[in-house]
């Protein structure tokens, strides 16, 4: 078979809910030299079922057993044949004219890692707008905006195979909500990126979703990261201070957040304490985290319409 141009790497556990929208978006792109790697996480719903029914347009593949994201990534990309990876999960969507936008921008240059585009959040009642909106995304070396407010989201992203095999790694197997952050960090950081200034992707919202339903994982597996970069670039505390400082502000605010859902308010408290005085988000967290979980529980759906419009934004 002739190597296409780009893969595209889908990767699904039980997705069936949206995974035919998702492919559809991917047969509808204007540009049309791609491959569907899709790699089937171990679901047990119809995942397997739906994706074979596209025939060879689906190259599909399955794990013996759930693997952590990172790892279920790693062998995914195993399997691609393209100069470009594309990456789009089971319940986010694509734009027709994506690939052929962000495809082209890597003629501009060869030190391009890799290209992104903006997004829109959507649930199941309205869209809540791109993700930018009159922000202007920074473009070439920027992994300093990305440490200090980590903006992108995976479905808006192509990576220049070339620049990923670059790397002593690609997803971090350990990862199962920040592999992408990782990655996208470490290429960043040695390589330019570029950006349609459009939205060209949908990135849904809801309660199913492994954000969601992880999000006890975050500062967890943003604590691992951080301790990662320090050791992969010893200078990162010198010349990042203060992207290192908002970075360990999110991880105390995503730690606070996960405890006060648990049902654990003065270790909430604890974590924002050092905070409250300088953030008022943060000190609204702290008094409201007195009413108990239930607060948590109204508190949350509003927050998360406010993140979700800025995403990335520390606390």
């Amino acid at each position: 078979m002739p190597t296409p141009e780009v893969s595209v790497i889908v990767n699904c556990l039980n997705g069936e809910a949206y995974l035919r929208e998702a492919l559809d978006s991917v047969l509808a792109q204007t540009y049309t030299d791609w491959e569907v790697v899709f790699w089937d996480n171990a679901s047990t719903d119809a995942t397997g079922t739906i994706a074979k029914r596209y025939g060879d347009r689906v190259r599909y593949f399955r794990s013996g057993e759930t693997h952590p994201l990172g790892k279920a990534r790693n062998l995914a990309i195993q399997q691609a044949r393209g100069r470009y990876l594309a990456f789009l999960d089971s319940d986010d969507l694509w734009f027709p004219r994506k690939l052929e936008k962000q495809v082209a921008v890597f003629d501009r240059s060869p030190r391009l890692g890799f290209v992104y585009c903006d997004t829109i959040f959507f649930d199941a009642k309205r869209e809540m707008g791109p993700v930018y909106g009159r922000h202007k995304p920074p473009r070439g070396m920027a992994f300093r905006e990305l440490l200090g407010d980590y903006f992108l989201s995976l479905e808006t992203v192509v990576v220049r195979r070339e620049a990923l095999e670059s790397l002593p790694e690609w997803f971090d197997e350990r990862f199962n909500v920040v592999e992408e952050k990782d990655l996208f960090l470490r290429l960043a950081h040695d390589y330019e990126i570029d950006c349609v200034d459009e939205p060209l992707a949908k990135w849904r919202v809801h309660e199913q979703s492994w954000t969601h339903t992880h999000y006890d994982l975050f500062s967890v597996e943003n604590t691992l990261l951080l301790e990662k970069l320090r050791a992969r670039y010893p200078e990162l505390d010198v010349e990042y201070v203060e992207e290192v400082r908002a970075f360990t502000k999110k991880i105390a605010w995503q730690g606070a957040l996960a405890e006060w859902k648990a049902g654990h308010p003065d270790r909430c408290r604890e974590l924002l304490r050092p905070y409250a005085s300088r953030s008022p988000r943060m000190a609204a967290a702290y008094a409201l985290s007195y009413l108990g979980t239930g607060a948590f529980n109204w508190l949350s759906p509003v927050y998360m319409r406010y993140r979700r419009l800025r995403p990335g934004r520390a606390a």
